[in-house]
């Protein structure tokens, strides 16, 4: 059998054993061995407008909320997003769609022939792989999720024609700094000369601003250049030689919809305020916020830092009197559990804590240390921990899961099962 007719004898989930093999790290931050292969299969450039989106926290929705804007306005979309909660298809949108089982095949063995002999990570060589399927599809417009910080991210191969910071938080500080001037400054690698730079962060890190000036970006920051004004059942976006008002309010966070709204319009392509409308009715994310069952009322939100959890805390729907908030949680070790347990911890009644699995994995006695005092129960898995959970649970209260992206794919594989 022929190398190519072995690559395209490979399922998916072939594909994704190997990818998991190839290089000795999950996470190797830096962009020669990952360009070196984009320039062989002639993806480091993408046809269509650009727009790459990074933070710490609103990322997803940010992407979400443009991807369901353009379309609205007419145009086609692909979105590289990451990480996926079910499947892996999850992480390339193009025209609203996951991409099929068959596409990425394709696209993984293009990348694996181009690579020869140079290691890449799952996430370098997934990201290649969709660059070629866009390349393939040539969507309008491309969307682009930042991994993990911005300047080395493999995303950044790829000059944006608008680049996106949501927010700024601690987080992946073994790898972007333990303060919030060094995260920004990695944050701001994604920023190009002569090109919009727009910031969703109410007070970002002066780095920000010195590696925007540095690169001679033109950033425009929320509460300086636009600003949004909540009603009580619609807001109005004002700046960027745009005053909309009466816009509708998303699902989706309302600091992330500005923030996309300014992208839009930074962009460049015509979209009007109707389309804006629509897209801002109709984008969804799957793990944000999202209720998955009724009685009793079971909501899951994969936030998994301080700052993610405080807007959690923030949103969270009304108990009724008698009610009570019962939460699983299931973390990564390298996360920061006390901080974020810590937003949450007087608007929760009793814990029900999960070990996870693999390297980086917490376990449900690490994440109950964190909560002296408190009634926890500790259990081996996730579907464990919210088993026990709905057994506790009364039809007035309300369960929560979060911590983790692996936590409330366990939740939702099993409810949608």
């Amino acid at each position: 059998m022929s190398q190519t007719s072995l690559f395209q004898s490979q399922s998916l989930a072939d594909w994704l054993s190997y990818l998991e093999q190839i290089h000795p790290k999950s996470i190797d931050l830096g962009l020669q061995r990952v360009g070196a292969v984009a320039q062989r299969l002639g993806v480091d450039r993408l046809p269509g407008k650009v727009i790459t989106v990074g933070g710490t926290n609103g990322k997803g929705t940010t992407c979400a909320m443009l991807e369901a804007m353009l379309t609205a306005a007419g145009y086609r979309v692909g979105v590289y997003a990451s990480p996926h909660l079910l499947r892996y298809n999850e992480r390339v949108r193009i025209d609203g769609a996951y991409v099929s089982d068959a596409a990425l095949c394709d696209a993984f063995a293009q990348v694996e022939q181009a690579r020869d002999d140079l290691s890449l990570t799952f996430f370098e060589f997934g990201t290649l792989a969709a660059l070629w399927l866009f390349c393939q599809a040539a969507p309008d417009v491309t969307v682009l999720e930042v991994g993990l910080g911005g300047r080395l991210d493999a995303t950044n191969l790829i000059d944006a024609d608008v680049a996106v910071i949501t927010s700024i938080a601690l987080d992946h500080c073994e790898w972007l700094g333990t303060d919030r001037q060094s995260i920004a400054r990695e944050k701001a690698g994604i920023f190009r000369t002569g090109r919009p730079a727009i910031c969703g962060e109410p007070q970002p890190p002066a780095s920000l601003a010195e590696q925007a000036q540095l690169c001679r970006a033109h950033l425009k920051q929320l509460g300086l250049d636009f600003r949004l004004d909540r009603q009580t059942d619609s807001w109005c976006f004002t700046g960027l030689g745009v005053s909309w008002t009466h816009l509708p309010l998303p699902v989706l966070p309302l600091a992330n919809a500005v923030t996309a709204v300014a992208a839009l319009i930074s962009l460049g392509l015509p979209v009007g305020r109707e389309a804006v409308c629509d897209g801002l009715r109709q984008a969804r994310l799957n793990g944000r916020l999202q209720q998955v069952r009724q009685t009793p009322a079971v909501w899951v939100d994969v936030a998994h830092n301080p700052h993610a959890a405080a807007y959690l805390a923030s949103v969270l729907p009304p108990l009724p009197k008698a009610g009570r908030r019962l939460a699983v949680v299931g973390m990564l070790q390298d996360k920061d559990i006390a901080g974020t347990l810590a937003e949450l911890d007087a608007l929760v009644d009793l814990w029900f804590l999960a070990d996870l699995h693999g390297p980086r994995a917490a376990s449900a006695a690490q994440l109950a240390a964190n909560l002296p005092g408190r009634q926890v129960s500790c259990h081996t898995d996730v579907d464990s921990a919210y088993s026990a959970a709905l057994a506790a649970a009364k039809s007035v209260d309300m369960i929560l899961v979060l911590g983790s992206f692996y936590t409330v794919a366990d939740v939702l594989a099993r409810e949608q099962s």
